[in-house]
């Protein structure tokens, strides 16, 4: 059980798909509360980007790679954790734990045996912060048979689905996930759908030289490709059953140029378009409506879903979120859209707010990862524990005490 005396405060680290950056927040948790107090956003630099994107793919002497890179990555963990508590003022002996993800750079829960490596060194969170560090997430899932991912349900459901009857948690990360529970609210479902941001993000990347595609202007001003959606929607993920989860393993630049080559001969992949070529925002609109489709269609049609509530960067897209409302009106189903905001979490902070509840919840004995959703063979307590310069008893603080 929970301790119930006390709120506590626990800091929450993210890096996600994007791997533009280090999502650090501050979290305030009450028995049945989970506050924002403060957040971050810590530059990924982008030599130390294009690191890890060469890591999410075979290539050689990976494990020399590998190592020297987990160790730069946790001590930019621990220094975005240093620069979010100077930022906050919070003292750093009041920070009970810190949840760390670290950074995925390959997700293989299919394999036999299944595996999943985050990087992002939790000893070097820890003995550079000297704040006890939980991290390595989804090592015991994949132990107990499951999928490792995703991991956010329990979070969802604790502190959006039970605020709203018939609701399902769309996150748009790179990946995009849901949570809804059905069986009357008796059973936590929760899968990945496929792409969010990865495709998206890569291809304007690609054109335009930045980041993301802001208010998905530039997918707006194209035409969906009609044989290159049915190519995209013809991937067997999208059809296979839950449990299921997926990464940059599949959805990735060598997928999007084989699914070009195959639907037309005729598309460019030149940086700008060409006459008698199709346009690249073309490219970039079919890649959202890929993203609405595949995330709609799971909403209504496995969760049964009359309100969803939206988080992640991709909840920021407006041409994205007017997409989702669209294929629903032409499912012939009428879906209420609300943002997590609504319920008093940030959308862009959702994920990393949510390791920092995992944090707490392994420290404390519980579950955080659930058969119904991973496919693991039993309820697991998530998390390997680090300790901070005062062992491994976390510090208990009420921030009404000085």
């Amino acid at each position: 059980m929970l301790d119930t005396r006390n709120v506590e405060l626990y800091v929450g680290l993210m890096s996600g798909t994007s791997m533009d950056a280090v999502d650090a927040v501050i979290v305030e948790l009450a028995p049945d509360s989970c506050k924002l107090v403060a957040a971050h956003s810590h530059e990924i630099e982008p030599a130390l980007k294009a690191e890890i994107l060469s890591l999410c793919s075979p290539g050689g002497n990976e494990l020399f790679r590998m190592k020297t890179l987990d160790r730069k990555l946790g001590q930019l963990f621990a220094e975005a954790t240093g620069v979010l508590l100077d930022l906050s003022r919070v003292r750093r002996e009041h920070i009970v734990a810190i949840g760390s993800h670290g950074q995925t750079i390959r997700h293989s829960p299919d394999s036999s045996p299944g595996f999943s490596v985050q990087i992002g060194d939790p000893h070097t969170i820890a003995e550079q912060t000297g704040i006890l560090t939980v991290a390595d997430f989804r090592q015991r899932d994949i132990a107990a048979g499951g999928q490792g991912a995703p991991l956010l349900p329990l979070f969802h459901e604790a502190y959006l689905l039970k605020q709203v009857d018939s609701s399902c948690v769309i996150n748009i990360g790179g990946m995009a996930n849901i949570s809804a529970l059905i069986n009357n609210g008796k059973q936590l479902v929760g899968y990945d759908t496929g792409p969010g941001n990865v495709l998206l993000d890569y291809w304007i990347n690609q054109h335009k030289k930045v980041g993301y595609d802001e208010n998905g202007n530039w997918a707006a001003s194209g035409e969906v490709i009609p044989q290159l959606l049915a190519s995209f929607l013809s991937d067997d993920y999208f059809d296979s059953l839950p449990p299921k989860s997926t990464g940059r393993e599949r959805f990735n630049e060598r997928w999007l140029r084989n699914h070009i080559a195959l639907s037309d001969k005729s598309v460019s992949f030149e940086k700008s378009g060409q006459a008698n070529k199709t346009r690249p925002q073309d490219i970039q609109c079919t890649l959202a409506e890929l993203t609405a489709r595949s995330i709609t269609d799971s909403a209504l049609q496995h969760a049964g879903a009359s309100t969803l509530i939206l988080c992640g960067g991709g909840a920021k897209n407006d041409y994205l979120m007017e997409r989702i409302k669209a294929y629903a009106k032409e499912k012939k189903q009428t879906a209420e859209v609300k943002y997590s905001d609504d319920f008093g979490l940030p959308a862009d902070w959702v994920e990393a707010m949510g390791f920092a509840w995992f944090a707490q919840r392994t420290l404390n004995s519980c579950h955080s990862s659930t058969p119904g959703v991973t496919g693991a063979s039993h309820d697991c307590i998530l998390g390997s524990i680090h300790a901070g310069k005062n062992g491994l008893k976390p510090l208990v603080f009420s921030p009404n005490q000085e």
